[in-house]
């Protein structure tokens, strides 16, 4: 069998890899000539990716990166893979989707099975997906089939990955769920077959609301912790002792990467286009948005200002130990901290360069240091005696 993914990044490698290791031929489409270059060489960009086991399928003929979407027509199965994050106004934005929907849809011959794992509004694959399908290919609804299955990608997770993390399959007719199950049953343990797309849809964007009310909730709890001077992580310690009933969630300096605080945005928007109320979420971006001008605060409390005060910012990724800065919380810190007229410079060997700037090295040649992202690999025996301010909980 072979299948294309389209879309390489975080979602679109893991899963191309996954398949590629079970004996399938994949083609690995992405329209970034260097990351395809770099794919090519071996060279892997994913930290739970190495080189060599990338390398190995390359030249073993099993995976194939290519800029080339025409492969889509050698294909039994092709999967939709690409970002599907937020517009500079906080709405959902399809751009890329709909791009490599139409793509397919050129290259898209009789038979085949399409699959989407970008997250969607409830109701995409059917009213805006399909009909673009059917448009490009000429084809009718019957002579192919879509499937709707959402990624569940966490990067560097130990105990969770491709293979035994459970997958959700839907497809549009109950012929493109059996094509589909049958696909994934190749190289995942474990499938849920759900009634609709729509069911699908709607549990991805679920799965993260519910992370991002969460979130936001410890966040607002760990700013009243702080106020009357106890240890929110003691709290939470306490709190996770009950052994039903309760899940721990963490502070932080906000939630960030290409999930949490996007998914639940796509679900408010669906919501709002059938005049259903959201408040929970909107209250929840609405916090979330605010916890990085709250330690803007909290470094001008402990600075006595930040007009030319030097800050180091540390760790600039969205999770620690990746290099992924898609929706970092330390953008609105960095900014806010400047908008204050603080002398802003960030570490981070991961990322390395971001927004034209370079990681500088740690060093006690600061003011503060504000800790927003704590990789594993960081010494923070280096900064000397500079102030320190902790994002994660501590007092």
């Amino acid at each position: 069998m072979k299948i294309s993914v389209v879309g390489q990044g975080y979602v679109g490698l893991p899963l191309a890899i996954a398949a590629a290791n079970s004996g399938l031929t994949v083609y690995g489409i992405d329209v970034n000539e260097e990351k395809i270059s770099r794919l090519k060489r071996g060279t892997s960009f994913i930290e739970d990716i190495s080189d060599t086991v990338i390398k190995n399928l390359v030249d073993s003929g099993r995976y194939i990166p290519t800029t080339d979407e025409k492969l889509v027509r050698e294909s039994e199965v092709i999967l939709i893979c690409v970002p599907t994050p937020l517009t500079p106004d906080h709405k959902p934005d399809l751009t890329a989707l709909i791009s490599a929907t139409r793509a397919v849809g050129k290259n898209l011959k009789s038979g085949s099975l399409v699959i989407v794992e970008s997250t969607i509004e409830p109701g995409t694959c059917r009213r805006k997906l399909l009909p673009i399908l059917t448009q490009e290919s000429r084809l009718t609804e019957g002579d192919f089939y879509l499937a709707y299955s959402p990624e569940r990608i966490d990067p560097l997770n130990k105990n969770w990955g491709i293979s035994n993390t459970p997958k959700l399959v839907a497809g549009i007719t109950e012929s493109a769920t059996e094509i589909a199950e049958a696909f994934y049953a190749k190289f995942i343990n474990s499938l849920t077959r759900c009634s609709s797309v729509e069911i699908a849809e709607t549990a991805k964007l679920l799965e993260n609301s519910f992370r991002l009310v969460n979130i936001s909730f410890i966040n607002e709890l760990a700013i009243f912790c702080h106020k009357i001077g106890i240890d929110i992580k003691e709290v939470i310690s306490a709190a996770a002792t009950k052994p039903y009933g309760y899940m721990p969630f963490f502070p932080s300096i906000g939630a960030g990467g290409h999930c949490i605080p996007v998914d639940p945005i796509y679900l408010a928007s669906a919501a709002k286009a059938v005049g259903a109320s959201t408040r929970f979420i909107d209250l929840a971006d609405k916090i979330n948005q605010e916890i990085p001008s709250y330690f803007v605060g909290r470094a001008e409390e402990k600075l006595s200002g930040l007009k030319n005060k030097k800050v180091l910012v540390v760790g600039v990724s969205y999770k620690p130990n990746v290099a992924d800065v898609r929706e970092s919380p330390a953008v609105a810190l960095i900014n806010g901290l400047k908008q204050r007229g603080a002398k802003v410079s960030w570490h981070d060997d991961l990322v390395k360069e971001w927004n034209g700037e370079k990681s500088v090295a740690l060093g006690d040649n600061f003011d503060l240091a504000i800790i927003a992202t704590p990789h594993d690999y960081l010494d923070l025996a280096k900064l000397g005696n500079v102030l320190i301010l902790e994002t994660r909980g501590s007092i």
